[in-house]
């Protein structure tokens, strides 16, 4: 057996060219049609709001399709191991790469060093584009698909509690004593929490001593009168860290962003073990494609004349789908504390990987 971990250059870049195009073109198909199911689920609350047409619909189609990819990109590389080594073991070029002297092992390194090249490409699309396109179509539906608002920084649906009264706004920009309040709603309780005043604005900023309305108005419910109000201020006990901290998404973060989330909701002494493992997650996330090549390739050994091909599939499929399943389930665990955030994150990955390697050396080494 040779001791080189990879096969000759030439097979290298082949079966790596190989691959990619699959990988590329598995995935074109997933997103493609996916993106035509969501968008006839969602074209109605798109085109049911004032002034939307074709051009808003495009708009929801290119925020949607960086999710799709980010998504389905470790299932098209699963999906693509088995087509691309189950189409060289029909054409018997794994018996003549086998008989050349080459591993297991061997066959598959360039696979797996193409998959390590898309989860790199696939952890950088996650973290400088998905993370926009979530943000702002998370704000965007939240705005039931009205006007695009603006995300930078910005915080939506805003629902905060102080004492018996409740401030609630539509949009949040900015950050510390420059933040600002869009589609502001403030609820005045009475000691027995009944609604005694509505206060609504369609802005708000901090003044350092609470939120300042501009031109509110007010509707007394004892009396069912509205009427128009000099600027007031409001909530005085709810600061902008406090807002910051409420409302954290951790899909339209980066990591940077959300290790600052996560250390000030750990400084206001709140739980942070479900956006811990969804920290973890955005690595190990990615990094799960470069797992599918180990996963899929009982498809690609084995003699194709045996009629075991098709079995050898499903087993690769099964094993992929297997992964995805167990992994969402350990994320689920730990967000209610069953596992230690890094836990909920790693050891789906490092189980497969273990079982992985397990059947492909029982099997062909």
């Amino acid at each position: 057996m040779r001791l080189d971990f990879f096969p000759s250059r030439r097979l290298t870049l082949y079966l790596g060219t190989t691959f990619v195009v699959r990988i590329l073109a598995v995935l074109a198909m997933l997103v493609m049609i996916l993106q035509v199911l969501d968008l006839l689920g969602e074209s109605g609350k798109i085109l049911a709001a004032d002034g939307n047409g074709q051009a808003q619909l495009l708009t929801y189609a290119s925020l949607r399709i960086p999710q799709l990819v980010a998504r389905f990109l470790p299932y098209s590389v699963l999906l693509a191991t088995i087509i691309t080594l189950s189409t060289l073991n029909q054409n018997s070029e794994v018996i003549a790469m086998k008989a050349s002297g080459l591993s297991a092992h061997q066959i598959l390194a360039p696979l797996v060093l193409t998959a390590l090249l898309i989860a790199g490409v696939s952890f950088a699309f996650n973290e400088r584009v998905v993370t926009r396109a979530t943000a702002t179509l998370s704000a965007w539906q939240k705005a039931d698909y009205g006007p695009v608002p603006e995300t930078d920084g910005a915080l939506a649906n805003i629902y905060m509690v102080e004492d018996n009264d409740i401030l609630s706004a539509r949009l949040a920009t900015g950050t510390g004593d420059t933040m600002q309040l869009s589609g502001v709603v403030w609820y005045r309780r009475d000691p027995t929490l009944m609604l005694a005043e509505q206060w609504r604005a369609d802005t708000a900023r901090w003044t350092g001593d609470g939120w300042l309305l501009s031109r509110p108005s007010r509707f007394r419910v004892a009396s069912a009168s509205e009427e128009q109000m000099a600027d007031t201020t409001v909530a005085r006990g709810i600061s902008p860290s406090e807002i910051e901290i409420s409302n954290v998404n951790a899909d339209a973060q980066n990591l940077g962003q959300l290790s600052q989330s996560i250390e000030a909701l750990d400084r206001a002494g709140r739980r942070t073990d479900e956006l811990k493992a969804k920290w973890w997650h955005k690595i190990s996330g990615p990094l799960s494609a470069a797992l599918m090549p180990l996963l899929g390739a009982v498809a690609g050994f084995g003699l194709a004349r045996s009629g075991q091909l098709f079995v050898r599939a499903i087993i690769g499929m099964a094993l992929g789908f297997a992964f995805f399943v167990v992994d969402n389930a350990a994320l689920a665990i730990g967000n209610f504390g069953g596992y230690p955030p890094f836990l909920a994150a790693w050891a789906p990955f490092l189980l497969f990987l273990l079982i992985g390697e397990m059947v492909l050396i029982r099997t062909e080494e």
